[in-house]
């Protein structure tokens, strides 16, 4: 860990200058920059008295977090295949079930569809990448082509139909695949 470049970044974040902060702990604004660049090392009550001017604990300051993935690619993607239905779902965010919303791939082959989804509450979004889509919403139908987009909410029972195949990028709030 870089404790020295995490000080500056709290102290920055906290928009004291090196000389507000030494002012606060009671330090002087030399020590606080050789500090920040990892030219001395405080003793731990000295960073203690600099984190509680800081507003943070030294458990807190030492808890470092992994990096939460954003971007993903082909290789994240989790695929499923149903020969019934004759359709593809690609969950193109992983463990998306955990999340408010859950993105997939969907790609309809000729005479495919999804399985009738019953009422939920909930939303459902889509864009037709590829294709067109029949959009059963309750006991009406309707179209989406290539490049049109569709959205719905869910309390009525719902399901996809494409009669020469289709791609859709799929996001339902909340998960329901």
């Amino acid at each position: 860990m870089d404790i020295g470049n995490k000080l500056k970044e709290l102290r920055v974040l906290k928009g004291l200058t090196q000389e507000e902060l030494a002012d606060r702990a009671e330090l002087s604004k030399g020590f606080i920059s050789q500090l920040e660049r990892n030219l001395t090392s405080p003793s731990i009550a000295t960073l203690m008295d600099i984190l509680q001017c800081l507003g943070t604990t030294i458990g807190e300051f030492f808890n470092e977090a992994p990096d939460e993935q954003i971007v993903f690619g082909r290789q994240d993607y989790f695929e499923k295949f149903d020969t019934e239905l004759q359709n593809e779902i690609k969950w193109i965010i992983p463990n998306a079930q955990k999340n408010i919303m859950e993105p997939i791939l969907l790609t309809l082959m000729a005479g495919g569809s999804t399985y009738p989804d019953n009422p939920h509450e909930g939303e459902e979004f889509g864009y037709v990448l590829q294709g067109s889509v029949s959009i059963h919403l309750g006991n009406k139908i309707y179209k989406a082509k290539k490049g049109e987009s569709f959205y719905f909410t869910a309390d009525k029972k719902h399901y996809l139909t494409s009669k020469n195949g289709a791609s859709i990028l799929w996001v339902s709030s909340p998960p329901s695949f």
